[in-house]
């Protein structure tokens, strides 16, 4: 594909910019994707009570929490050594005697699936055959997610029956559930407690709203889970868990939790303190990509996302860096959930070491391995000036969870260097020019 000569900034069409958000439930989907293992988050749990006086725990070690010794098998068989830090907090309140009711904030990959997985578990009664801990999950991937944590977790417990309540899921009429954890989707959950009674709701003794956040951005599901709720018996637990905690979100969890102890991991905020940032002179295009080459040529650095305004420039760099022999992956806003998860996947495995993006990925999709984005072009808005935002989003896929990071803008032009000032002034910070034809300079970018 020939490249594109240089147009001006806001003049791309409307069909080609492809500036268009992924939904709450997608980025959610796509964030546990890329999210298998823990992070370390060095950020403080904020925990709030209604009743002050009351002690609050935390435990180091999943030994001190006192699980029978199949479950601890299977928290350590899944690779969980120690607690991480929502669950330090968290695990004993949600496993204590009366049991507490929860409202958990935390991002995707702090522990907190594990967490309320362990509490489910360690719920059960498995001599009665009957349902008694619900999970609620927004989306049928999510639910399936949440079912292969019960199932590794509670893999020395085949005592314990779980059962999913999502699509393609059928149950005869008449028939009475005799599983101990049900796992589904709001819609299917209500057809099977409600509408046709495969099992009672006033016997639940757990239930958790997983993914809230996602739940009242779907269509239908907030009514649902009202609906759920109310069937439920005050002695139930009630377990709350929402990525983002937005005032539309606190409405929600209040409605559904009754005296909750709240736990909140102070979300880490998108900061350029540890992304040194840096800028490339280039004359048009084809310059940006030799810069692109020259610095993969000299330095060395682990996996890099790179940020084009256009579809159409992201096919062409990619079928460029292919033809060059890089292992490139390819994502932009045309791709169905299922091809954009597969090329995630292979991105995080490092099948490939570059993802060429567009705004579709600019925010809340955290990849641990990425060390440097790349503005192919610089992000702006309609009217031609720096999109400062998603330049922040953009740039913030690197130095996550307190690691460094590197962020390289190419520059073409008299337009995209007034944009990079427009960046320097809203962020009071100074963008330093990296000569790309220098090997000592790109060396040493390597090895910051």
């Amino acid at each position: 594909m020939p490249a594109e000569g240089s147009s001006k900034p806001g003049s791309v069409s409307s069909s080609e910019d492809d500036s268009v958000e992924l939904s709450k439930a997608e980025a959610s989907l796509l964030q546990k994707v890329v999210r298998k293992g823990l992070i370390v988050s060095k950020h403080d749990i904020e925990v709030q009570r209604k009743d002050p006086t009351s002690p609050l725990y935390s435990v180091k070690t999943f030994e001190a929490l006192h699980l029978k010794p199949q479950l601890l098998k299977g928290v350590y068989e899944m690779g969980f050594n120690a607690p991480s830090k929502i669950q330090e907090t968290a695990l004993p309140t949600l496993l204590a005697d009366p049991p507490q009711n929860m409202i958990a904030q935390s991002q995707s990959g702090t522990g907190k699936t594990a967490a309320f997985v362990l509490a489910m578990l360690s719920r059960v009664d498995a001599k009665k055959s009957y349902p008694q801990v619900l999970c609620l999950s927004p989306t049928y991937e999510l639910a399936i997610q949440i079912g292969d944590v019960a199932i590794k977790m509670g893999q020395f417990c085949p005592e314990i029956k779980i059962r999913f309540a999502i699509r393609g899921e059928e149950v005869p009429k008449g028939t009475i559930l005799t599983e101990h954890i049900i796992i589904g989707t709001p819609g299917k959950v209500v057809d099977w407690a409600l509408k046709f009674r495969f099992f009672d709701l006033s016997k639940i003794r757990v239930f958790v709203l997983d993914e809230a956040d996602v739940m009242i951005a779907t269509q239908g599901h907030q009514d649902q889970s009202f609906r759920i709720r109310k069937a439920l018996t005050e002695q139930c637990q009630m377990m709350f868990f929402s990525a983002t905690y937005d005032e539309h979100v606190m409405e929600f969890a209040e409605a559904i939790v009754t005296n909750p102890v709240t736990i909140r991991l102070k979300r880490e905020e998108e900061s350029l303190d540890n992304i040194k940032q840096y800028y490339v002179e280039c004359k048009n295009q084809d310059a940006k990509y030799a810069a692109i080459a020259n610095i993969y040529g000299v330095a060395t650095i682990g996996q890099a996302m790179i940020f084009c305004h256009t579809r159409k420039t992201a096919s062409w760099l990619s079928e460029k860096m292919s033809k060059d022999g890089h292992a490139v992956a390819l994502l932009s806003g045309e791709l169905t959930v299922e091809q954009r998860i597969a090329i995630l996947d292979r991105f995080r495995e490092g099948k490939e070491k570059v993802l060429i993006t567009t705004n579709v990925l600019a925010r809340g999709i955290d990849i641990e391995q990425v060390t440097i984005v790349v503005n192919f072009d610089l992000p702006i808005d309609q009217a031609g000036n720096a999109d400062c935002e998603t330049y922040l989003h953009r740039i913030g896929r690197t130095g996550r969870f307190g690691k460094a990071g590197l962020a390289i803008n190419l520059v073409d032009g008299p337009q995209s260097r007034r944009v990079l000032i427009q960046i320097e002034e809203h962020f009071g910070k100074k963008i330093v020019r990296l000569n790309t034809d220098d090997v000592d300079e790109i060396e040493k970018l390597g090895n910051e």
